[in-house]
């Protein structure tokens, strides 16, 4: 497939971006500063642009087969939460005015529930640093659902997924939706390597359109 890839230069972007290199689709990998990717291949076009622009992402993602999203503003970004849905808003309008049906987005883990109407991001644990920006992506979550025209798909992470849970790909995983998917140790743990696998594959074959889902081991 041609693969618009937003927030390649991310954690979670640059794994996406790997995968995706990886099974043979094309990509057109977008950030703000793409020279910062230091990546190379033959697969791959690097384009620069704000996302905060609805124009600019019309013009970046027309004419590909689906758009994928891991933008995140910055976990130490004191406007995360008003720029996160800036640019959730901005991507949205620009993949429609594009003509792009397929969107497939990285969102977070505070929305799930750990409990019958209690979600991560509202227990008394949840860490402060983290907590504005999972606020915006429960709340990006919120406006995704009422979108009928775009075939879109959120992905939340597991709970535990960062660098010191990373560097493994298994190529397998466990699937929920709005529960997170635990262990036999009570733990939800996912690598960025195999959430970028569990990424693609729904890209490959969707299994969630119109829906939220998480995965774990």
């Amino acid at each position: 497939m041609k693969v618009a890839l937003i927030g390649t230069t991310g954690f979670v972007g640059k794994a996406i971006l790997l995968e995706l290199l990886d099974r043979d689709h094309y990509v057109t990998a977008i950030a703000r500063h793409p020279a910062k990717l230091g990546i190379h291949h033959p697969s791959l076009t690097t384009k620069a642009g704000d996302v905060l622009d609805p124009e600019q992402v019309t013009i970046l993602v027309k004419d590909h087969d689906a758009v994928i999203s891991a933008y995140n503003p910055g976990w130490t970004n004191p406007k995360i939460y008003e720029e996160y849905l800036e640019g959730g808003r901005s991507i949205l309008a620009g993949v429609k005015k594009a003509g792009v049906k397929r969107l497939l987005v990285v969102g977070g883990a505070g929305s799930l529930e750990v409990a019958p109407g209690v979600q991560l991001l509202d227990t008394p644990d949840f860490p402060a640093e983290f907590k504005a920006g999972s606020s915006a992506a429960r709340d990006y979550l919120a406006i995704l659902k009422k979108e009928t025209e775009l075939e879109w798909t959120f992905f939340s992470p597991a709970i535990l997924m960062s660098p010191a849970t990373s560097g493994v790909r298994k190529g397998v995983y466990r699937t929920g939706l709005d529960q997170p998917v635990f262990d036999k140790n009570g733990k939800s743990v996912l690598s960025v390597e195999d959430l970028a696998v569990a990424m693609v594959d729904e890209l490959e074959k969707p299994k969630h359109i119109r829906q939220r889902f998480t995965a774990a081991y």
